[in-house]
Parts: C-alpha cells; structure tokens; sequence
C-alpha cells in the first residue's frame, strides 16, 4: 500500500485519467497486495476505495481474482482483448499459500475468465434466502464457515471484476434465487474503505430489485485500513464471517 500512495499523484494524473486527459491510451497493468491478514495497516490494503473512485466512462478494468485459474484467463484476456486501458488487480498474498485456492488444469486450458463466480456448492435455489457477495480470499473463508455449520439457506458468490461492473452476470446471479430476502455484500476492509463506497451505490442503481435487500458486512468504520494488532484482527475477521450469516 505505501508504495500505492506514494504514486497516487501519478496514478491520478496519468493512468485513471490518461485518455480522458491527454488522449493517451495505456495497457499497463499494476499489480497491488491487498488482504486484511493480520500485517498491520502498512501491509493490509490497496485502497480499492480510491480505484474505483476514479473510474468511469470505461476507463480501467479493477479485479480481485480468487483462483489461479482465472487470474491467468485476467492478464491473458488484457493482453488479446485489443481494448487498450490500465489494469489493476489485487492479489491477497495468503493466497499464495492457501490449499483451497488451486484450480485443475483444464481450467487454465479451456477455461476463460469469469467475472462473476457462483456458489460452487451448487445449493437449492429455491431454498436460498440469502446471497452471500465478495471478492478475494475471504469467500473461502465464508465458504468453511457455512459448510462447517451446516448452513443451507445462504449462497457465496464472488465478484471477481469490480469495474466495469459485470451488469448482465450480476442480473442472471440475482435471477437465480427468486426467493432472496438479502443480498449481502460482505469485505474485509473498513464499512468506509474497500468496494462497499462505490458498490453500495452502483449496485441499487442497476438492480433497484435489490434496495431493502441490500446490506453491508464489514468492520466498523476505521481512520487506517486495518488494526496493528494481531489478536484484534482474528476477533474481527472472526466478526465479519460469522455475521454474513447471522
């Protein structure tokens, strides 16, 4: 993150307003350390909150990839789409080592990248009441936690590109479960900080189905990105993935 802010005034001038503002197109692709993991402020965001605050009118592509697979089918999508606009992909370093975080080869050979993921566990719709949305390595940790608890009546999905929002996958995602009482969008990150300041607004806008639906997962609102404290931070972590389903 320290190295994020330390280019903000480049990134603002050059990279989210580069065509807008110069008529100059950039394929460059930045990949940031993002994940609440128990590192400190220093080491904990990438600030989605400021990308996504600079984007509009097509400007970058912003994605959090949760599975190797589709993290490739991302660059190699960015580098044969012929759409010429910067990149921003975050990459939780936990993953890295996370057993559960691993795709099969056919993925990464027939496969392509996915922007929006279904519950992979594949529960009743019609007996789904509420939907689980994220991004990153904390769907897997939802998902332990639903599994574990024998939990039947909440889907996990995950939103793996958060700009430009994957409007017509959403809308199927939504349409899947026509008996949702919720739509809970669940981060890792501060209620101020993370996707939440731009998704809650986008997504009432596209899908006006979801307002009364609609609710925020998160830690409180906070002056720094995460705690310095390793105990904190399991307490609230612990906090966030219980009450996505309470």
């Amino acid at each position: 993150m320290t190295s994020s802010n330390g280019a903000q005034s480049i990134i603002d001038e050059f990279i989210s307003s580069g065509e807008a503002k110069w008529g100059q197109r950039s394929d460059v692709v930045m990949l940031l350390p993002h994940g609440q993991e128990g590192q400190g402020p220093d080491h904990s965001s990438g600030r989605i909150e400021r990308w996504l605050q600079l984007c509009a009118e097509g400007s970058m592509t912003v994605a959090m990839p949760s599975t190797p697979a589709n993290y490739f089918h991302l660059l190699r999508r960015h580098a044969l789409d012929g759409i010429h606009r910067p990149l921003v992909v975050f990459t939780p370093k936990s993953m890295l080592r996370l057993k559960a975080a691993t795709s099969p080869v056919e993925d990464f050979t027939e496969g392509k990248f996915t922007s929006v993921i279904d519950d992979p566990a594949q529960p009743d719709p019609s007996q789904v009441k509420n939907l689980v949305l994220c991004t990153g390595k904390l769907y897997y940790e939802l998902a332990a936690y639903r599994d574990k608890n024998g939990i039947t009546d909440t889907a996990v999905a995950r939103l793996e590109q958060l700009y430009p929002l994957p409007h017509r996958k959403l809308g199927a995602l939504f349409e899947r479960y026509p008996n949702l009482e919720s739509v809970r969008w669940t981060q890792e990150e501060p209620a101020n900080q993370g996707a939440w300041p731009f998704l809650g607004l986008a997504l009432t806008e596209q899908f006006p189905e979801l307002i009364g639906k609609l609710k925020r997962v998160s830690r409180r609102p906070m002056a720094a990105p995460a705690t310095g404290l390793a105990k904190v931070h399991e307490v609230e972590q612990a906090e966030v993935v219980s009450n996505a389903f309470a």
